[in-house]
C-alpha cells in the first residue's frame, strides 16, 4: 500500500461485515485510523480484532445508524480517540423485498429511516469536523436499485435513489466548505444481502447463473465481491479523486450498461 490516507481518521458505519468491513481494511491500509460502527456490537468488534492483528489502526463501537443521538456519539468516539475526523463513509444499511401490496407503514419507515435518515444523521455529525479538515471525503453507499427499478423493492430502491440526489446536494452545499461527497453505487454483490429466504444465496440459483452468467446481463460474468466495492471507496475518499464531488460510481460489473 501507498499510505494515501496517513494520518487521517475514517468512520465507517455498516463495518461488522461486507462492503463496509471490506472499506474499513483498505482505508486502514492506506493508513487512515478507522472507526468500524455497526449495531452488532460483537461482531464489529471481533472483525476489529481481526484488523488489529494485521498491524492496523482501528477501534469499534456499537451504534444504530437510525438514531441520530447514536450516531452523533459514534462520530464524537472517532474524534476523542484521533482528535479529528477526514473521512466518513455511510454504508449501513437494511435491505427489503416487500411487495407494494404487503408493506406497512412501520416497514416503510424503517427501511427509510435506516437506509436514508441515517446518511444524513451521520453528515451532521460529522460536518463541525469535517469543515476543519483540509482533505474532507464523505462517500455514501447507494445502489444500482437507486438508479431504475427493479420488482418488490419500493422501499430499499427509493430510500437508495433519496441517497444518489441527497449525495449531489450534499456535493452543492459542502463544496464551499471544502469537503467532497460522493457516492458509490454497487450491484450484485456477495455480501449477506444477497442470502434470499431460506438462507438461498442469490447468486448461485440456476436463474441468476442462466440470466446474469451464461447470457451476459453481467458482463463481467461474476457478481463482485466487497472487495471490489471497497477500491473505489478508497478513491473517492483519497486525494486521488480531489477535484470530484457529487458523483455516483458505479460498481456492477457492467450490468446498467446492459439490456
Amino acid at each position: 500500500m501507498t499510505g494515501r490516507l496517513q494520518d487521517r481518521v475514517a468512520l465507517v458505519t455498516g463495518a461488522a461485515r461486507g462492503i463496509g468491513l471490506a472499506a474499513a481494511r483498505v482505508l486502514a491500509e492506506e493508513g487512515a485510523r478507522v472507526l468500524m460502527c455497526d449495531l452488532d456490537e460483537e461482531v464489529v468488534r471481533s472483525a476489529a480484532d481481526d484488523l488489529r492483528k494485521d498491524g492496523l489502526i482501528v477501534q469499534a463501537v456499537k451504534a444504530d445508524v437510525s438514531d441520530q443521538a447514536s450516531i452523533a456519539r459514534a462520530v464524537e468516539n472517532a474524534v476523542s480517540a484521533w482528535s479529528r475526523l477526514d473521512i466518513l463513509v455511510s454504508n449501513a444499511a437494511i435491505t427489503d423485498d416487500t411487495p407494494f401490496e404487503s408493506i406497512s407503514a412501520e416497514r416503510w419507515h424503517r427501511v427509510m429511516n435506516t437506509n436514508l435518515d441515517s446518511v444524513l444523521y451521520g453528515a451532521q455529525a460529522a460536518m463541525p469536523h469535517l469543515r476543519r479538515s483540509p482533505c474532507a471525503s464523505i462517500v455514501n453507499v447507494a445502489s444500482i436499485q437507486g438508479l431504475r427499478g427493479q420488482p418488490n423493492s419500493m422501499a430499499y430502491a427509493t430510500a437508495k435513489g433519496a441517497v444518489v440526489n441527497l449525495t449531489r446536494c450534499m456535493a452543492v452545499d459542502f463544496g464551499p466548505l471544502g469537503v467532497r461527497v460522493n457516492a458509490i453505487a454497487p450491484g450484485y454483490i456477495d455480501t449477506r444481502m444477497a442470502m434470499m429466504h431460506g438462507n438461498v444465496h442469490e447468486h448461485q440459483t440456476d436463474w441468476f447463473q442462466d440470466v446474469f452468467i451464461k447470457h451476459g446481463r453481467l458482463p463481467l460474468r461474476r457478481p463482485g465481491k466487497a472487495e471490489d466495492v471497497a477500491g473505489p471507496i478508497l478513491f473517492l475518499a483519497s486525494d486521488d479523486s480531489r477535484y470530484v464531488t457529487g458523483q455516483v460510481l458505479v460498481v456492477d460489473g457492467g450490468l446498467t450498461c446492459t439490456y
